[in-house]
């Protein structure tokens, strides 16, 4: 079975949702979302029980893990170990980021 869907078809469902995240997969063994950020937003999210990765699609900001910090911006791809304290900070530009949880996040 396949799930293909456009950026644009998930941005819309994540503003018609409200909420910066929005999950669009889930399985027994990951689940995949778009978080979305604007421009001076803060990042409010703690750690997390599962291990992630981050796909920057659009926008720029700094990004924190753990004691290490660098730039994010269209491209990149971030990976953060269960339990290591993480978040987007100086968000210059509005952040579009695919969002994979191995496990799924519970």
């Amino acid at each position: 079975m396949m799930d293909a869907r456009t950026l644009s078809d998930l941005a819309r469902e994540q503003e018609d949702g409200g909420r910066p995240y929005f999950e669009f997969i889930r399985s027994q063994s990951m689940s995949v979302g778009l978080y979305v950020l604007e421009a001076g937003a803060v990042d409010k999210q703690s750690p997390h029980f599962e291990d992630e990765i981050y796909i920057v699609l659009e926008g720029h900001s700094r990004f924190t893990a753990g004691n290490r910090t660098r730039d994010a911006g269209p491209g990149d791809t971030i990976s953060v170990p269960a339990g290591v304290p993480h978040r987007f900070h100086d968000i210059t530009e509005k952040l579009r980021v695919i969002v994979v949880f191995a496990p799924p996040e519970t």
